[in-house]
């Protein structure tokens, strides 16, 4: 039951992310500034990143969650939180301020740490890490195309 419940916790504020983030880059992805902008040849259709997002948010939460209950400690809170303001900041970062540099080094903060998560884990969770592997390569893709976007433009 603990469990269940922790879970639920856990996907209440990573969809919570989602949503003030969404909150925060406000018509971002419509805007003449990001619709003019040169995008890398790889950038998926738009609706691919509410759908990604989605199915990382519910895999981490299964991850957070596990990991939490193995590990009860303050210090997964911690770094929870960390990676929390991490992702709901680069919406601002990149599309309300377009600040893309900035944005650039706020998705390679937030890649170390869900990297560090895997490594730093694994030993704990053994397979149960792979919960946390597709939001370790959608970083990787949405790095790639901020970097394209600092490059290009």
């Amino acid at each position: 039951m603990k469990k269940i419940v922790l879970f639920f916790i856990f996907l209440l504020i990573n969809f919570g992310a989602l949503g003030i983030g969404s909150l925060l880059m406000q018509n971002g992805p419509t805007t003449v500034w990001y619709m003019d902008l040169n995008k890398a040849p790889w950038t998926p259709p738009g609706w691919v990143f509410g759908t990604a997002w989605s199915i990382i948010m519910l895999c981490f939460s299964v991850y957070i969650t596990r990991l939490y209950d193995t590990l009860v400690s303050n210090r997964i809170w911690v770094l929870f939180a960390v990676q929390f303001l991490l992702n709901i900041s680069w919406n601002y970062i990149f599309f309300n301020q377009h600040l893309v540099a900035l944005g650039l080094i706020n998705l390679i903060l937030l890649s170390v740490l869900v990297f560090y998560f895997l490594i730093a884990f694994y030993r704990t969770l053994k397979l149960k890490s792979l919960f946390i592997v597709p939001y370790a390569v959608w970083l990787c893709v949405a790095t790639s195309l901020n970097l394209y976007i600092l490059l290009y433009n």
